[in-house]
């Protein structure tokens, strides 16, 4: 059963194995409260043991448009479709966030973003492709962020 996550009162629940546990709680309450806000849908995540559908799908993307293996466990995981586009999220133990923004439209946007933790390095296997850009966020922090555009159909 998916848990909402709740972005007034943060907790690490479901995270407390990541070194940087209170600030991926903190990246996933931020992604909640943007949703809330911008959708009025609620963010709902489940342990990565129940999302494997959710996690291949984002792996296979990386995969097949990047060549990227994330070398981290993954924690956690949603997907999910909200006004015509389908979003899916995975939080790993490292501090990461992998989110694809796939747009069900043909033409659409369609796109795989990174964010970091506060607190973590850039993992190995993205530091040399991307650039990382800073945000401030009252509930994580510094987030370094940076994204790709997906080419093919998924």
């Amino acid at each position: 059963m998916p848990t909402v996550v709740d972005f007034v009162n943060v907790s690490t629940a479901g995270l407390e194995s990541s070194p940087v546990a209170e600030a991926l709680a903190g990246l996933r309450a931020n992604e909640a409260r943007y949703f809330q806000n911008k959708y009025g849908h609620e963010f709902a995540t489940e342990p990565a043991a129940k999302a494997k559908k959710a996690i291949a799908y984002v792996h296979q993307i990386l995969k097949d448009e990047r060549d990227i293996v994330i070398g981290s466990q993954p924690l956690e995981a949603t997907s999910f479709e909200v006004e015509g586009m389908r979003w899916t999220y995975v939080f790993y133990e490292s501090g990461l966030s992998i989110n694809v923004l796939y747009t069900l439209e043909p033409g659409g946007k369609r796109a795989v973003g990174f964010k970091l933790s506060d607190g973590m390095e850039v993992p190995a296997e993205l530091a040399d492709t991307f650039k990382f850009a800073r945000q401030k966020s009252k509930l994580a922090g510094t987030i370094r962020g940076s994204y790709f555009v997906i080419k093919g159909e998924y």
